[in-house]
């Protein structure tokens, strides 16, 4: 810091809302496709997503 120079701040970060729009979003209805649950294939490895009675999502190995 030079004496006599101002401090200044970092500029302005990005909007919550831009870096949320740069993200695919999927409805869980389209995911569930009318039903409770549906199995995911990912790297290998077999995963169930599944809506509960309460219609919170559960995803297990």
């Amino acid at each position: 810091m030079l004496p006599g120079k101002p401090v200044q701040a970092p500029g302005p970060q990005p909007a919550v809302s831009a870096v949320i729009a740069e993200v695919a979003r999927v409805s869980s209805q389209q995911l569930l496709a009318g039903g409770k649950e549906v199995l995911i294939e990912h790297h290998g490895s077999l995963y169930r997503l599944r809506e509960t009675a309460l219609g919170k999502l559960i995803l297990t190995k």
